[in-house]
């Protein structure tokens, strides 16, 4: 029995305060299902997007919630919605309307990922914005030429998913973290090499970590002045791809490494 009403996280402006609202149950279109929410995680692109510093914005009020994981327990016209119907899936929201952090999400059916049995809604939750990414980034390294990869922020959930993808698909990548606990937590999934930037010499031995794996590629999650520092570390033509801003800072990098050194900055949007 699908309720009337619903419970929900509503931003009425782009200031970061989240507003628990009712609301009516939405109802879906052609196209589109309708997916009684049982897991949503709060990505850092969740945290930009309630503030106003995503890339894409929605008109006000709006529910926020890029990602999540439920049951479809009703659909509209057409043939995926059909056959969507029941499964437990993984789902993203809407380019426009509400997302995730609610009790029930209406979307295009193209957007759900039925989950295999084996896997737990939670998990099933974060099946995008984090596997895809990594997937991409690692694929695009590849295209481009380069063997082997600096990866900064690399204690995080997407990091965690480097340290496996990159063994799995025996490409180096050198990890680095804020914390010395973070070094022994990788390290206990299994990365060869992981650098601690707090450590006094940590430029260096990151300069030699990228001579010795020969990385000319940075996945940049922190942005600030750790993008100059991990360009850097790395030879001339190398480039770092910002996918995030987790320091909240601008990117820093010295203009001889572009003039002299051959050195790009990219930027990577989901």
């Amino acid at each position: 029995m699908i309720p009337t009403t619903m419970r929900a996280l509503e931003i009425r402006a782009y200031d970061g305060r989240l507003n628990l609202v009712e609301k009516p149950v939405p109802q879906p279109g052609p196209g589109q299902v309708l997916v009684k929410i049982a897991a949503a995680p709060v990505n850092p692109s969740d945290l930009k997007f309630i503030v106003g510093a995503y890339g894409l914005k929605k008109r006000l009020p709006v529910v926020p919630g890029i990602e999540g994981s439920g049951t479809v327990v009703a659909v509209g016209s057409g043939l995926m919605p059909k056959f969507s119907a029941g499964k437990r899936v993984g789902c993203m929201a809407p380019e426009t309307g509400d997302g995730t952090w609610a009790e029930y999400m209406v979307t295009d059916a193209r957007r759900c990922i039925p989950l295999r049995k084996e896997l737990s809604l939670e998990q099933g939750a974060m099946m995008v914005v984090n596997p895809w990414t990594a997937w991409a980034l690692l694929d695009t390294a590849r295209r481009a030429g380069h063997r082997a990869a600096v990866h900064t922020a690399a204690a995080s959930a997407l990091g965690r998913m480097l340290v496996r993808l990159g063994r799995s698909e025996n490409f180096p990548i050198i990890h680095i973290v804020r914390r010395k606990e973070q070094v022994e937590l990788l390290r206990g999934m299994g990365a060869a090499t992981v650098l601690d930037s707090s450590a006094p010499d940590f430029d260096a031995r990151l300069k030699e970590a990228c001579r010795a794996a020969g990385a000319t590629v940075a996945f940049d999650a922190a942005a600030g002045e750790m993008t100059g520092r991990a360009l850097a570390a790395m030879p001339e033509g190398s480039t770092a791809i910002v996918y995030g801003s987790l320091s909240d800072g601008a990117v820093t990098v010295r203009p001889e490494q572009f003039i002299y050194e051959g050195k790009r900055v990219e930027g990577f949007w989901l």
